[in-house]
């Protein structure tokens, strides 16, 4: 039988349904419609939902169950990655390509997926809540070349995921391990990272039940933040110092936190 989901409200900051109200079958699928405007998309993340629809498709949000998460003091990295980054010339950076990550997790292909649901109108209104200071792009490079990077919504004290890219083997979880790093010294404790699948478990991800997520999350997210770019808080971090004991970075760049 057909699916028939209510149509979101015109006023972008309006709530969404229950999350826990979501289907089956589809795992997740919540509502349809509405838009991405930075206050719609705000709305969402805090409520524990997100966008992802192909082109040609009515705008559909998510909020499946399970969910997966990274704790920010236990992404693993193995060690014959660990040995390659102790030998790394790379560097990694928050907030200075911030146009280049998406653009690049647009276009890397994906294994079964045809397509992206990184689409013109979803690369525009990240670029909107980047200008506001709630999406993020951690990039790694080496030398002047992009080689890894990711991106995301920061609320609160609430990080969600929404892509990762590797131009280069090891460019991803690199960036993972510095984000992860970068948290968990400013004290929150948690990435959102949507859906399982094996590579995400093999870097330590967690599948959370939903109501476990949402109670979590939306605390998170309901705690006082700091938007703003964090490309000064970031700094600019050798790859190698992520390579300590578990994985976690040795050395002491600057903090996310509030800029002096």
């Amino acid at each position: 039988m057909p699916i028939y989901l209510p149509e979101l409200p015109e006023d972008p900051a309006a709530p969404f349904p229950d999350s826990r109200t979501a289907l089956r079958d589809p795992d997740g699928l919540l509502a349809m419609g509405g838009d991405l405007s930075p206050a719609r998309l705000l709305t969402a993340y805090a409520s524990g939902i997100f966008p992802w629809y192909s082109e040609g498709q009515p705008l559909l949000w998510w909020s499946p169950d399970p969910r997966t998460v990274f704790r920010t003091n236990a992404v693993h990295l193995s060690r014959r990655f660990l040995r390659d980054l102790r030998r790394s010339t790379w560097t990694v950076t928050a907030d200075t390509a911030f146009r280049q990550v998406i653009d690049a997790c647009a276009q890397t292909p994906r294994a079964g997926q045809p397509g992206t649901w990184i689409t013109p109108a979803m690369c525009q209104a990240y670029h909107a809540l980047h200008a506001l200071g709630f999406a993020h792009s951690i990039e790694v490079w080496d030398g002047a070349t992009l080689v890894g990077g990711l991106y995301g919504v920061a609320i609160g004290r609430m990080f969600f995921g929404e892509s990762m890219f590797s131009a280069a083997p090891g460019g991803s979880k690199t960036a993972l391990a510095a984000l992860a790093h970068q948290l968990d010294l400013r004290g929150w404790p948690l990435i959102d990272a949507q859906i399982e699948n094996a590579h995400l478990v093999s870097l330590g991800a967690e599948s959370w039940p939903r109501d476990r997520f949402l109670d979590v999350a939306g605390a998170l997210a309901a705690e006082p933040g700091e938007p703003g770019h964090w490309r000064d808080r970031f700094g600019r971090l050798p790859a190698r110092s992520l390579a300590g004991a578990g994985g976690k970075a040795t050395a002491t760049p600057t903090p996310m936190g509030r800029a002096t």
